[in-house]
């Protein structure tokens, strides 16, 4: 393996260990913590698809007339990795994008989803994401979340948008987390399957075929360049960093709930 991977690997697994071990997943016990956690998580999965596009808009030609864009190798593993995620397949072999899937979890579920909505439909008018965090009312702690990601998305540098796709997002999901998610699932399949689905169908997808694409992509556009290579190191510990005050905004919010009930 690129020994620039390894040393990134390396530098970021503390953070990458607090993340799946985040006290987050010890106070999500039954269906409404759960619904609090996504709530959250869906503006996650949202901008996720938000960088995906950037890369795919500009490690390939998606303009007209065409002209080739950089190399093949490196088209042909974004295109792959968007296929993927834009047009992957839910339970009943449907197609939908991740983000699709996830609101469906969460109707299924019954978790109120009228804030993403509100931020989607506002943000496609205005095209301003402040005003449409605040229309919407988005958490602080996904608003900061978000931020990050078209801060990074902004700088057109397309090797920290592939560092931070690489490492910010791949197998962030622990076994833990899935444990319990079968025992909610145990007791209310009905409104859960959808969400158990989404997440073993991104452990399989993402965790594996996705991620080996994505380091591939990310050491193609880093090269031997060590400045580019010192830079995706520390935006990648930055996006790591938001996850954990994302985890930090779900746990407070599902805390302070606990408490009032």
């Amino acid at each position: 393996m690129n020994h620039y991977i390894e040393s990134i690997q390396e530098k970021i697994e503390p953070l990458r260990q607090q993340i799946i071990n985040h006290k987050v997943y010890s106070v999500i016990n039954d269906l409404d913590d759960l619904k609090v956690f996504m709530q959250y998580h869906v503006y996650a999965v949202w901008d996720f698809m938000s960088l995906l596009k950037s890369l795919q808009s500009n490690l390939t030609c998606t303009t007209v007339p065409w002209f080739p864009v950089g190399s093949a190798e490196t088209r042909y593993l974004i295109n792959e990795i968007v296929a993927g995620e834009e047009s992957d397949v839910d339970m009943n072999g449907v197609r939908k994008s991740h983000f699709e899937l996830y609101l469906n979890a969460m109707h299924q579920a019954e978790t109120e989803t009228s804030q993403i909505e509100k931020f989607i439909s506002v943000l496609k008018e205005s095209g301003d994401l402040q005003s449409s965090f605040v229309v919407a009312g988005t958490p602080e702690a996904a608003r900061n979340f978000v931020n990050f990601t078209f801060d990074i998305i902004n700088s057109n540098k397309s090797y920290l948008q592939a560092a931070i796709f690489t490492f910010g997002r791949e197998d962030l999901i622990p076994g833990m987390f899935m444990s319990i998610i079968n025992d909610i699932h145990l007791s209310v399949p009905e409104k859960i399957s959808t969400f158990k689905y989404y997440l073993e169908r991104h452990i399989e997808v993402d965790g594996d075929h996705h991620s080996h694409l994505a380091l591939q992509m990310t050491a193609n556009l880093c090269g031997e360049n060590e400045e580019f290579w010192k830079e995706a190191e520390a935006a990648t510990i930055q996006s790591l960093q938001k996850r954990i005050e994302l985890w930090d905004g779900v746990y407070e919010s599902i805390a302070s709930k606990k408490v009032s009930a």
